[in-house]
């Protein structure tokens, strides 16, 4: 899981997929790995990572979430991780099996002999199947209860219903496994000893290993298989056993279904061909729809499963259970016997379908063209190794980020007249950087908070003409001297504070080093009401440009997430055109990292040559007085 480290190391580019066969566990369970951090960093080095079902991509994600605080996106119907300007992919497919495999057993003659040796050892019998390794989760045990329990319940069924368990041998050697196979061993012998009689074994134990031919005709000749394992990967064996039971000549003859009663000498022949109409007791196909075709040939099959297992949910005719719950077990083989024969045939239809076309050359073939999908940006962006041994990651950048030079916004800023500055408060710029600047009518100053309001009134107090935007966004003043106003359009009931404040103080209680900040918008432990910096960039240009002051600059500089909304709202507003006619805009951050913005600075320090770039610049410029903030004094 690792080797994705080893790769991208030697080759940033290199196209690297990775798919879990396995189930990823929950979060609580990873994390008490030590090597939790290298091997998730380790994955997250690939381009696109593949699980069977949704639930094992949610533990993934979830742990990707709690550890590194990354969250998906799903966009078109993809789910992706946005990790150092890289994203990877997550897809979702269940493997399928090799088509040709199985039918390449159905059509061997030593499948078509072991068939009609079982047929006649279990003639006149209700036969369940089941395949499992010998395992601690395949629930070997709680089958055979289910299965005794079904003989207590249902006494007209003991001497015909026969479970025949196949058991592969154990993967592993240890006390263990010695341990579950004495318990298997008991549970069988006690159910065949209080049910059993002269000739009448209701649980057959076969020890593996049994080869794939014999296999194949188990499968074939049991109309109901049971796969109840406890917890399990994808597990396969539902679908080889629905394939195997489709019909095939070797197999049918073996069977001796052509001598049936309900299937005498049956013919399927297509309608294109001459001898179709003296035919008439064939059954017509056009064998361009495979539906139909299928449908002919079709036999009848159950399947019970497990729900904690992979397959289960691709297996919609499938019956479900909770293989803890011995009674749902029994009951759910009850119906098995008992369910018509259209239904079964129905249900084996929906399951040959679904497996037939999935197969695992689909699931091959899909993996690759998601992987391609996944790298088409490889080359469309800059990439750098950062970090040592297994923690080393790359880091993409668009070949358009750059780092924001102080000849080049200074350019722009004078050959502009109105202009909007937006910046962000903490690890942005500090209070002095804006104590004592004079009126200016070509520049209107925004510092852009989380902080409350009644906190950044006190720290700019000085400032007469600065803006100031409090709570992300949420309360808005344009100048010491203006009211403040709440973000328009959105409620101003904070009435939900009496009911989350108890809750909130509950768990601060609770919580050692943890404290309550409460606003106006929000209390913090950070519950904030939908308000993000972006409303900030929107309702600042709609009103100043609905003030007539169209806008021809605008500078944005922030170090953080919440400052990305500013970042995007700005490219949006471009895009859709909110910034008409020639405007010059400079979305910066702070740190050379992944970014929605445009332009870089490395650190604050920058950012303070930045303005005495601006300040020289206005010291040029004639003065022109009015209401604003420049840049005329020192920084």
């Amino acid at each position: 899981m690792v080797m994705p480290t080893f790769l991208r190391k030697i080759f940033h580019r290199v196209r690297v997929g990775f798919f879990l066969h396995n189930p990823f566990p929950l979060s609580k369970i990873y994390r008490t790995l030590p090597v939790r951090d290298e091997i998730l960093q380790a994955l997250l080095n690939c381009d696109l990572i593949g699980f069977h079902t949704f639930d094992y991509a949610r533990h993934f994600l979830s742990c990707c979430s709690r550890m590194f605080g990354l969250d998906y996106k799903s966009k078109r119907g993809y789910i992706g991780l946005d990790y150092y300007g890289r994203t990877v992919s997550i897809k979702i497919l269940p493997v399928g099996i090799h088509m040709g495999q199985i039918e390449s057993m159905k059509s061997s003659d030593q499948t078509a002999k072991k068939v009609k040796e079982l047929k006649k050892m279990y003639e006149r019998k209700i036969v369940i199947l089941g395949v499992d390794d010998m395992d601690m989760f395949k629930g070997i045990s709680l089958k055979f209860l289910a299965m005794g329990q079904l003989l207590e319940d249902y006494p007209g069924l003991r001497g015909s219903v026969v479970l025949v368990q196949i058991v592969n041998p154990a993967r592993s050697r240890g006390h263990d496994i010695q341990k579950v196979k004495t318990e298997t061993m008991k549970v069988a012998n006690e159910v065949n000893q209080r049910f059993g009689q002269a000739g009448y074994s209701p649980i057959v134990f076969v020890n593996g290993p049994v080869s794939t031919h014999d296999k194949v005709a188990y499968y074939a000749i049991y109309e109901c298989v049971v796969v109840n394992a406890i917890r399990d990967g994808m597990n396969l064996v539902p679908y080889k056993y629905t394939v195997s039971r489709q019909s095939s000549p070797k197999l049918d003859t073996a069977l001796g279904i052509d001598e049936s009663e309900d299937r005498k000498s049956v013919i399927i022949v297509s309608e294109f061909i001459g001898c179709s109409p003296s035919l008439s007791g064939a059954i017509r196909v056009n064998p361009w729809n495979i539906d139909s075709v299928m449908e002919a040939m079709n036999r009848k099959s159950v399947i019970i499963v497990s729900e904690f297992i992979g397959c289960s949910p691709s297996l919609s005719g499938a019956i479900r259970v909770n293989p803890w719950n011995i009674d749902s077990v029994m009951e759910a083989m009850s119906l098995a016997i008992t369910m018509p024969d259209n239904e079964k045939k129905l249900r084996h239809e929906k399951h040959y379908k679904y497996v037939s076309f999935h197969d695992v050359a689909y699931w091959a073939r899909s993996f690759d063209q998601d992987l391609e999908r996944a790298c088409k940006e490889h080359f469309h962006k800059q990439c750098w190794g950062v970090g040592f041994g297994l923690g080393f990651r790359v880091v993409a950048l668009g070949f358009n980020f750059m780092k924001l030079s102080v000849e080049h916004i200074v350019s722009s800023y004078k050959k502009t007249n109105s202009r909007l500055i937006l910046l962000d408060y903490d690890g942005t710029v500090m209070p002095q950087a804006l104590v004592d600047k004079t009126p200016s009518k070509e520049n209107v100053v925004f510092i852009v908070s989380g902080r409350g309001k009644d906190s950044l009134s006190k720290w700019f107090d000085s400032c007469k003409n600065l803006g100031l935007s409090a709570e992300h966004g949420w309360l808005t003043r344009w100048s010491s001297d203006s009211q403040w106003e709440s973000c328009g359009g959105l409620a101003e009931d904070v009435n939900w504070k009496k009911v989350a404040l108890p809750v909130i103080e509950h768990y601060t209680e609770a919580t050692d080093g943890s404290s309550i900040e409460q606003k106006k918008s929000a209390l913090v432990w950070h519950h904030q009401e939908g308000v993000s910096k972006g409303v900030v960039v929107e309702n600042l240009i709609a009103s100043m440009q609905s003030k007539g002051k169209p806008l021809d600059f605008v500078l944005c500089i922030g170090d953080d997430r919440s400052d990305e909304d500013m970042f995007e709202k700005m490219a949006s507003s471009v895009a859709n055109l909110s910034l008409q006619g020639s405007v010059e805009v400079f979305a910066c951050t702070v740190g050379q990292k992944p970014s929605m913005a445009k332009y870089y600075l490395d650190d604050t320090m920058d950012v303070i040559q930045l303005f005495h770039g601006l300040e020289a610049a206005s010291s040029q410029l004639p003065k022109i007085t009015g209401v604003g903030v420049s840049f005329e004094t020192s920084v």
